[in-house]
């Protein structure tokens, strides 16, 4: 629910929704616009997509603010120091409505999700400014307040001990399949109100946007249109008989005068599935990866979880929202006017995005940027934006991280990578970052009987 917010080889579509937003439909590597400093590093290749990150410390050196050409063939300025990307993120010169991009024949409809346009579902969180923006995230905040999302606590926990359950005798996994992916899925149509006995439909749906093999936006585009008919038919059913969730909330709010249109309303629902469930899909994803790949760190979180602790875990998350976070770029804003940025002068109507993936490494900001530290405590890492666009989702993925990991180390406790990090593929685009597949192997376990308590030490 990132609100400010790889496979990328040559001739590959982008797998995911929020990639496919960023333009990146070929998925191939881009071709350096004429002034690139020489020595530039080529992005969006497969060996880019696996390790980023030599890429954008060097772009961090030699070009901190960095004209180049996305595989979609739009031009784009890329930010990569923290204190530039901060800047940005908070700059209301940079604007997040589309209307305001410059952009030439070639680019045109590259931009935005697939298909929002034509299913009414332009207006929301992710395209548009103050005033609107205001209205908008002040109806739908009161979903993600403190209390709401510790009262949520519970049905996560379930969630997430029922997926484990499902392959826990098995000995064997793929934790983004069979559990990193259902679990905000399923989390964010409670929130939402989607009656369970539909929410396998969504879960499919989402699935298309992520996976959907059949062209570059066109299976996106089908999934958004489905998704968008199911929400008008569910908010007209809310409107007959409201409940206590977040769409009757929103269905509230407009009949009692806060101007909330059926397409915003539709529009608000929908990104908050579509930007929800991804960045938490990858939060988990990317987490156990790097557990997996630090063995140290994770045997100290273990250790931590069976003393009953809770700090190490909390701090924990923050560090692998830093470290490899599931968002990469911070989705689109463009220049309503003139200004300057690192250094370079950027035109009014130009694309610009936000590189947080570099910035949450930059070694004037990070100490030991490249380290992986559970317990840093100087961590103001950008992994879930900065300003008015801040992440409205992130106490909810911060809860559904720290239960997953947690009930993963507790039931699982020698999880083990089922084969060679180099057979790890990551999915295609630009603006997330997260795994394909992550197969697993551990001792076959037992599942939680009834009796048993799901909540962690």
């Amino acid at each position: 629910m990132n609100d400010s917010p790889a496979d990328r080889p040559t001739g590959s579509s982008a797998d995911s929704p929020a990639e496919r937003s960023a333009g990146n439909a070929a998925g191939c590597p881009a071709d350096r616009p004429a002034g690139a400093p020489p020595g530039a590093p080529e992005l969006f290749t497969w060996e880019f997509a696996t390790d980023p990150y030599p890429a954008y410390a060097w772009l961090r050196e030699h070009s901190p603010v960095h004209r180049t050409a996305l595989p979609s063939g739009v031009e784009a300025w890329l930010v990569t120091r923290y204190a530039d990307a901060r800047q940005a993120l908070a700059d209301t010169r940079l604007s997040k409505n589309p209307a305001h991009h410059a952009e030439p024949a070639h680019a045109k409809g590259k931009t935005g999700i697939p298909g929002e346009r034509k299913a009414e579902l332009m207006t929301h969180l992710l395209n548009i400014d103050p005033p609107d923006h205001t209205r908008l995230r002040r109806l739908v905040s009161k979903a993600f307040t403190p209390r709401r999302v510790a009262e949520f606590a519970p049905r996560v926990q379930e969630l997430t001990d029922r997926l484990i359950d499902n392959f826990i005798e098995e000995g064997s996994a793929d934790l983004i399949h069979d559990f990193a992916f259902p679990l905000p899925i399923y989390a964010i149509c409670d929130l939402l109100g989607v009656p369970r006995e539909d929410q396998d439909d969504f879960r499919d749906w989402a699935g298309m946007m992520i996976r959907h093999g059949g062209g570059p936006r066109g299976g996106v585009a089908r999934s958004v249109k489905k998704m968008r008919g199911y929400l008008a038919e569910l908010i007209h059913r809310k409107r007959e008989n409201p409940g206590d969730d977040l769409i009757s909330g929103l269905i509230r709010a407009s009949d009692h005068g806060e101007h909330l249109t059926e397409n915003e309303a539709a529009a608000m629902a929908f990104i908050l599935l579509f930007a929800g469930f991804e960045t938490t899909v990858n939060l988990i994803g990317n987490g156990v990866y790097a557990l997996l790949r630090n063995p140290g760190q994770r045997e100290r979180l273990q250790r931590s979880l069976d003393a009953g602790e809770t700090g190490l875990l909390e701090t924990g998350i923050e560090e692998l929202l830093r470290y490899d976070g599931p968002v990469e770029l911070a989705t689109w804003r463009f220049a309503t006017e003139p200004l300057t940025l690192g250094g370079q002068r950027i035109a009014t109507g130009d694309p610009v995005l936000v590189v947080l993936a570099a910035a949450d490494r930059d070694p004037e900001r990070f100490a030991d940027p490249d380290t992986l530290d559970l317990a840093r405590r100087d961590n103001q890492h950008l992994g879930y934006g900065h300003g008015i666009h801040y992440c409205l989702g992130a106490p909810l993925a911060r809860l559904e991280g720290q239960a997953a990991l947690a009930t993963l180390l507790r039931r699982l406790p020698d999880l083990r990578l089922a084969g060679e990090p180099t057979d790890l593929r990551w999915r295609g685009g630009l603006i997330m970052r997260g795994l394909r597949t992550l197969p697993v192997e551990f001792e076959p376990g037992h599942r939680c009987d009834e009796g048993d308590s799901l909540s962690t030490p």
